[in-house]
């Protein structure tokens, strides 16, 4: 028993094979795991999927995999919807400056960034939430640019979902992915 934010909901496609449904919208019985890789993965193995709807289903090898990309992609999305919303900066200095004017509520830094620039983030905003799982391609697709470091997001419910999706994917990426 956990939060809905903390869990990975699946379903039954009619053709009788499991898809993901991180945005939790598809129609159906959802099948519910605590999203982090390894449960996905005892769920394929121990065909647990089958079990939980009570008919025979269709699972991909690749599931783990898949549901890691679409956590991805929605966090990209956040990102992207904050910056057309105007409540995105990129680069340390904006965001340093951000931070000074109270205007920043999560901090974003690559996976594939230096560590020491996260520390630097990390001193100048100690109990902010810090999204470091996306890379430095995948904060800067979010952007519109080819490569992101460092960003901040301001106050509301677009930070707040970002949040709640980089805590699902970190169940599949860890704190930091390693590249």
């Amino acid at each position: 028993m956990r939060p809905k934010a903390e869990l990975l909901r699946c379903v039954v496609g009619p053709d009788g094979r499991i898809v993901p449904d991180v945005a939790g919208k598809l129609p159906g019985r959802g099948l519910w795991l605590t999203a982090r890789r390894d449960i996905v993965a005892a769920a394929v193995t121990k065909r647990l999927f089958a079990r939980a709807a009570r008919q025979p289903v269709i699972v991909d090898d690749d599931l783990a995999e898949r549901v890691e990309a679409l956590l991805a992609e929605r966090c990209r999305d956040q990102i992207g919807l904050a910056r057309r919303a105007g409540q995105a900066v990129m680069g340390f200095a904006k965001v340093e400056a951000a931070l000074a004017q109270g205007k920043a509520v999560v901090l974003l830094a690559a996976a594939d960034g230096a560590a020491d620039g996260r520390m630097k983030l990390r001193a100048l905003a100690p109990g902010l939430p810090l999204v470091e799982q996306l890379s430095g391609a995948e904060l800067g697709a979010a952007f519109g640019r080819e490569h992101v470091v460092h960003a901040a997001l301001a106050p509301g419910r677009i930070a707040q979902a970002l949040i709640a999706e980089a805590a699902r994917l970190a169940g599949f990426r860890g704190a930091r992915r390693e590249s």
